[in-house]
Formats: structure tokens, sequence, C-alpha cells
């Protein structure tokens, strides 16, 4: 603890900048490395889960990423499912430079009900396709459109915000009691963020097959500057496999997914949240910059449309490949912004961890 003054007391966190991974066993050959994730039913060929945001999944995106053997999630309160056609509006924020205009039109935009049967027209798309499906809500609108949500039987349901505790209370709507909510439903759910190990732990205890931990793609100075918040992820992830290991403990067995869903920028990041406890990450800038990518280089979050407080500016990315190229490769750049699959094997492989779990226990250091 470091105190702040004579009366106030913090305590030291790291991101994931300030870790390093640290070889110690034999190498391994890559192809060694086994990178499946398997989450309640569901088995996927790597530990990677693209964010519900508009810039980057739409249907088609979501779908390619379980091609590829991923898990992509359909924002079910962005622009596909407020207009039957969204392309004509991502067209016109492309073409917006401007942050202040951008930002007022966006809020213009979103103020666009949500109408639920595009909700379940989106998702039986994907579903069509033949790969998982997940779609996310934030606290706020899960009880308005969860029965629309679990009608569409998807493999996930999402609830997603800047921080999320275990109950939702607000004076204009139901609280959303979350431990009652999640039992109801036949649908396993991811929920987050959360920052520390206790309200991690009241996470788990709701019932959620898995727990989000940060404040997600591009929020995360946005509510630095804004909201003072932010999450040093490395301590952050720690503290939330250390209550996954007690959960397990206190529950006779049942075990939580961890999954980091912020700072994740390039490939490096992600070998790091999982060497910190992580069971998967949540990526979204690095999906950014694929040509697919809805936001056409763009890249905004929630946060960013806010109808009475945004935070933070869109972010502008070169696009660098196609979605297959940033997961896959093969690379072209060398800083870690394509490849993010392979990146993950080599750095597994290069330190003599053959999967998830054996890396997890890998020695750290602070740099």
């Amino acid at each position: 603890m470091y105190d702040i003054g004579r009366s106030r007391r913090a305590s030291k966190a790291f991101s994931f900048d300030e870790i390093a991974l640290v070889p110690s066993r034999r190498t391994r050959g890559i192809e060694e490395v086994n990178l499946a994730w398997r989450i309640d039913a569901i088995r996927l060929d790597f530990p990677i889960v693209a964010a519900p945001m508009d810039s980057v999944m739409s249907p088609a995106t979501a779908i390619a990423m379980g091609q590829l053997g991923g898990l992509g999630v359909l924002n079910l309160e962005g622009l596909w499912t407020r207009y039957a056609d969204p392309q004509p509006i991502f067209d016109e924020l492309a073409a917006i430079e401007d942050q202040v205009s951008a930002t007022k039109r966006m809020q213009e935009v979103y103020a666009a009900p949500i109408q639920p049967e595009l909700i379940e027209s989106r998702m039986a798309e994907i579903r069509a396709s033949g790969v998982p499906v997940a779609g996310s809500l934030s606290p706020q609108n899960t009880r308005e459109f969860a029965d629309v949500v679990v009608k569409a039987s998807p493999d996930f349901f999402v609830i997603r915000g800047t921080t999320v505790s275990a109950e939702h209370v607000s004076k204009d709507a139901d609280p959303l009691d979350l431990k009652t909510f999640i039992r109801t439903l036949d649908v396993p759910v991811i929920v987050g963020g959360c920052a520390t190990y206790q309200t991690a732990l009241h996470l788990m205890r709701t019932g959620a097959a898995g727990v989000l931990v940060g404040f997600g793609g591009g929020a995360r100075h946005a509510n630095r500057d804004v909201l003072g918040i932010e999450v040093p992820m490395a301590s952050a992830v720690a503290d939330v496999a250390e209550a996954r290991r007690d959960y397990l403990d206190e529950s006779g067995g049942r075990y939580v997914h961890v999954i980091a869903d912020g700072a994740v920028g390039r490939s490096g990041d992600i070998a790091k949240a999982i060497a910190c406890g992580a069971d998967a990450v949540m990526v979204a800038a690095p999906l950014a910059r694929a040509t697919e990518a809805p936001g056409k280089g763009y890249h905004w979050g929630a946060e960013a449309w806010h109808a009475t407080l945004p935070r933070g500016e869109r972010a502008k990315f070169e696009t660098i490949g196609s979605l297959d190229e940033i997961m896959n490769g093969p690379s072209v750049t060398p800083d870690g912004s394509m490849n993010l699959v392979g990146a993950l094997r080599r750095a597994m492989a290069s330190t003599g961890y053959t999967d998830i779990k054996e890396f997890q226990r890998i020695e750290l250091v602070i740099i």
C-alpha cells in the first residue's frame, strides 16, 4: 500500500505493458501447442473472442470469425439492430473526419429504437452459417430484450457494460438482480466488466459461465479521462483469476471462465493476459484494421455515442489485411497487429508450454 497524502492509501497495480513472460522451460515445437478452448458446450480452435462493437462486428464478420475458429459477439444494441440496412450509415460515419461532428452524428443515429425483430433476424443469420452464436446487451437493456435474445437460441448471452455488478439498481427501472436473472435462463451467460476480486466473486456466484475483466475496447482511456476510472489489466486479471480459484472450491467444482476485455491491442497483450490467468481474451482494436471491418478503419464503442456523456473519440486505424490474415497470418507487419493466433502459439512454444492451462502458470517479471 502507498500513502497518498496523510489520509488516503492505495495499492500498486500493473498493466500489461509493465510485465513480461519469462522462458523457464525447454522450448517446444509450435506444432505441439494446443490452443483449443472449451466454454460450456462449445469448443473453439483458439481463445480469442471478437468484441461486440459496431466498428468490428457485423453479422458477416461474426460469421467469418466463427469460421476461422473463434467466437464473434454481435452488439444487439448497435446499428445492425436499429436499421434494416445500416451500411449507408457506416459509409456516412466513415466520411466524417471531424470528431465533434462524428460524435453528434453518432448520437443521432444511435437514438433510433432497437427493433426486436432485427435482433432475431441477425442472430438467425449467424445461426444459419453453422457457427456459434453470441449477442451482447448492456445491463440497462438486458431485462427489456432478454426474452427476444433467448428466443433466438444463442450459444452465449453476453451482458457487457463499463462496470457490471451482481445487481444493477435504477430508480427509473426495475433493478436487475443478475443472480436471480441468470438462473432463470437456459442460455450460458458471460458477464462483465469487473476489475476486482470481490466484484468478480459476486458475478461468479450469479451462475455466469464467464466473467469479463476490464472495461473493453476503446473505453479504457476514455473512461480515465472523463470518469477517472481505469483498470490496470495485469493486476485485474490476476485478481479475478484468484476469485475463480476460490469460487471453484466454494462451489464444489464449478469453473467460471475469465476473459480479459480491455487493453488487448497487440498479440503480446494476448499472451500476457493468459499468462496472468485469463482463459481467453476479447479483442476489438486489432480487428478494426481488417478490410472487412464495418467501421472502415474507424473504431468506437458504446461510450463514444452516449446520449449525454460521450467518452473518447473514434480511433482511426490503417487497414492492414483481411480478418483471416489478422487472426492467422501471414503477417506483413512486425508490431504484433497481425497473426494473433500464430503469435500466441509462438509465445507458448518459446516458453515451453503446450496448452492454455499450463501457460497460466508461467513465471512473470515486472519491467
